[in-house]
């Protein structure tokens, strides 16, 4: 189950859905409008499953970047999200995927318990302009059903982030 603005704001104010920096103005009908974060890593190399991964970080600077096709950006959001209640998923924007960028498709669920400013993929299919605290995409807030069971409390990997998270995927196959 969705929640819907007025569940989203409720939860909010009795602290089962923190959003750091939160602004009442960005809650939609039944999501969240999160704005892109101002630090962006760069791949350009091959990547290799198996190993590390090579990226340039670089600050958005307030005149934009523009992102060509063929390179794996990663991003940031601006706003950290958590809950001990609620599932949350994130999407990219209609209006900025009208613009050819493709953002966070493979790893929208943040499990109960994820307290992280999100990683984003991005990919963009033309040169496109982008801004460090511009609306990139909306997040939602998922009742969950069953025992409750935090991330936190697992000790699994990517619970409590502040900034960009490469693959490690490596970490698994060695």
């Amino acid at each position: 189950m969705i929640l819907t603005r007025a569940e989203i704001a409720r939860s909010i104010d009795s602290g089962d859905i923190v959003i750091e920096p939160f602004d009442p103005r960005r809650i939609s009908p039944n999501a969240y409008d999160w704005r892109l974060g101002d630090t962006i890593r760069v791949c350009e190399s091959e990547l290799d499953a198996a190993h590390s991964t090579e990226f340039e970080e670089r600050t958005i600077p307030p005149d934009g970047m523009v992102l060509l096709p063929g390179r794996l950006y990663l991003g940031v959001t601006h706003e950290r999200t958590h809950s001990e209640r609620f599932a949350q998923m994130i999407n990219g924007d209609r209006t900025v995927g009208a613009l050819g960028v493709w953002v966070h498709v493979s790893a929208p669920l943040g499990h109960v318990g994820h307290a992280i400013r999100w990683t984003l993929e991005i990919r963009v299919v033309r040169p496109v302009r982008i801004y460090p605290g511009m609306t990139f995409g909306k997040i939602i807030f998922l009742k969950t059903l069953g025992a409750e069971a935090s991330y936190q409390n697992m000790g699994r990997k990517y619970t409590r982030t502040s900034g960009i998270d490469t693959s490690r995927l490596y970490e698994e196959l060695a």
